[in-house]
């Protein structure tokens, strides 16, 4: 009976020392790169599962953090809260305010309650956006071929749901564009306010959604008029009216003879030029 014992007692510590490394108190590894896209309110987080393939068997879940975020100074905050967890690398943290940066982390957790570094650091901004707005040719339809993407009406220098995305009319001295049809019968994108531009994203190459514009400000933004191409990504530089300029961008989807469809979307943070996808992580 004690010879029994003695052997039960030896297995079980060749078991606990037979763990490759990879054990009970052993933390996965830390995500090797976080990448986030802007959206409307919220901000969607995808990186790297290297926790995951490097050893399921000791992988329990992800953990998103968030802070605050100064992008003037490129710097995350220190007061982390967690925003939710997952077992896929990927998270959307919802209930955001447009305008208002965030930083954000991720770290993996072991089936044991141990938990990896962070991974690099993302700064992102929440911004409003839009889907299948129309807009006339202004040969055909005046009245609803201008374009605002944000107008102070109350002078309160805050950005409200009804001041965003307005349809007006060509011959308004105040919108940013308006759609216009040259004799071959294509649509151009005209600005008109003082201090308002455009460039395409991409001159050579469709996008394939609004989320695939990046950054705006790099860009060399024409005052003259562009062609409304469908497919193609176009950013705007517009005047905020305080000193600061504000980054909108579009995507058409269709063009016709008489109108176009595009998707919108607006940094609300003055001189943010963070309009959907940051592809680089900050270390």
């Amino acid at each position: 009976m004690r010879a029994w014992w003695i052997l039960v007692v030896i297995l079980l510590a060749a078991c606990n020392d037979d763990d490759g490394g990879n054990g009970p108190g052993v933390p996965p590894q830390a995500p090797t790169s976080l990448s986030s896209t802007s959206l409307d309110g919220s901000i969607a987080l995808v990186w790297s599962d290297n926790p995951f393939q490097a050893d399921p068997e000791i992988f329990g879940n992800y953990r998103v953090y968030s802070t605050s975020y100064d992008i003037d100074v490129d710097q995350c905050g220190s007061d982390w809260l967690v925003e939710g967890t997952t077992v896929a690398p990927e998270f959307l943290v919802g209930a955001l305010d447009n305008g208002v940066p965030r930083c954000f982390s991720v770290t993996a957790v072991s089936v044991d309650g141990f938990e990896s570094d962070r991974s690099p650091l993302r700064g992102d901004t929440p911004r409003p956006d839009s889907r299948n707005v129309a807009l006339a040719a202004a040969p055909t339809t005046p009245n609803g071929s201008g374009f605002r993407f944000w107008d102070d009406l109350n002078d309160d220098g805050a950005t409200q749901a009804e001041e965003l995305g307005l349809v007006r009319s060509a011959n308004a001295p105040d919108i940013d564009f308006f759609v216009d049809r040259d004799g071959a019968g294509d649509l151009f994108l005209i600005p008109v306010r003082a201090g308002t531009g455009v460039e395409f994203y991409n001159e050579n190459d469709p996008v394939e959604d609004l989320t695939s514009i990046d950054f705006a400000e790099d860009l060399e933004y024409r005052t003259t008029g562009i062609q409304a191409v469908p497919g193609f990504g176009y950013v705007f530089e517009t005047d905020g009216g305080d000193g600061l300029v504000r980054y909108g961008a579009l995507r058409v989807l269709h063009v016709g003879t008489t109108f176009l469809i595009m998707d919108w979307a607006f940094q609300t943070d003055p001189g943010n030029p963070e309009l959907l996808v940051r592809g680089v992580a900050k270390k």
